[in-house]
């Protein structure tokens, strides 16, 4: 019997921010999930992520592939961003749409996903930021650009005009004991790879999970709005009591599609 996606997700504000310019889709209907992060001031980055999600959302249940529903999104932001109160908006956007266990993931950006096992994490999005250019290049190390001033320049996102859209998409399966994680860079600016990692593996549930990522973050400072999605395979409920044991060991949850 096939196994059914279990997740999870919630966005904050974080501690500094006052509004929150991030947006999450949870779609188990399309096997699709998605996390998109405004920006453009004067709460244009909270209609620009809300709309880069509708469009998205419509664009895959046309019948759309993911790549496809991705550039529509980036028209609809372009067209609407022609009013004057509205220029200048734009969003980051990470998608995944699952087929059994194989996913495809498209992503604009420097919001992320991860492949999370017990003892390895695997960023699977190469980050359109300027100091993942300059990481690239070898004139920069990946600890710098954590604290580099220029570490939040994207290179590319939805609603640039001046431009080529280029998205990145990758492919790949999820195995039973591995987790996918979405996410906005307010998680990443704040946790490092390894931590993440460390909270995914002694998480009991997914939706314990989402709240402890978030929740360290903040603790880290907050800096920015924050947002995550984990999903996992669900596992069979051990049929008698067992030790207590890690999610990544143990996949099941109530949060079921």
């Amino acid at each position: 019997m096939e196994q059914a996606l279990i997740y999870a997700g919630q966005s904050v504000p974080g501690r500094v921010r006052g509004h929150n310019e991030d947006a999450l889709l949870c779609c188990p209907q399309l096997n699709l999930w998605a996390i998109a992060d405004g920006m453009g001031g004067h709460q244009c980055g909270e209609v620009a992520s809300a709309l880069a999600l509708q469009t998205l959302q419509a664009a895959c249940a046309d019948g759309h592939e993911l790549l496809e529903a991705v550039h529509a999104a980036n028209r609809e932001i372009l067209s609407v961003a022609c009013a004057d109160e509205q220029r200048g908006m734009g969003t980051t956007l990470v998608a995944v749409r699952f087929a059994g266990a194989a996913f495809s993931i498209a992503w604009v950006g420097d919001s992320r996903a991860y492949r999370v096992s017990a003892g390895h994490i695997e960023r699977l999005t190469h980050d359109h930021s300027w100091v993942q250019t300059m990481i690239d290049a070898g004139q920069m190390s990946a600890e710098v650009a954590r604290s580099h001033p220029q570490r939040n320049v994207i290179l590319q996102c939805l609603g640039r005009d001046d431009q080529p859209l280029q998205v990145g998409l990758q492919h790949g399966s999820l195995g039973e004991h591995e987790l996918l994680l979405l996410c906005s860079d307010g998680l990443t600016g704040e946790l490092e790879d390894a931590q993440i990692q460390q909270l995914c593996s002694s998480a009991q549930t997914l939706d314990e999970l989402v709240d402890q990522l978030l929740a360290q973050a903040n603790e880290m400072g907050g800096k920015d709005n924050i947002s995550c999605i984990v999903l996992g395979r669900d596992a069979a409920v051990p049929s008698a009591p067992a030790k207590p044991r890690g999610l990544l060991s143990r996949l099941f949850t109530s949060r079921k599609p």
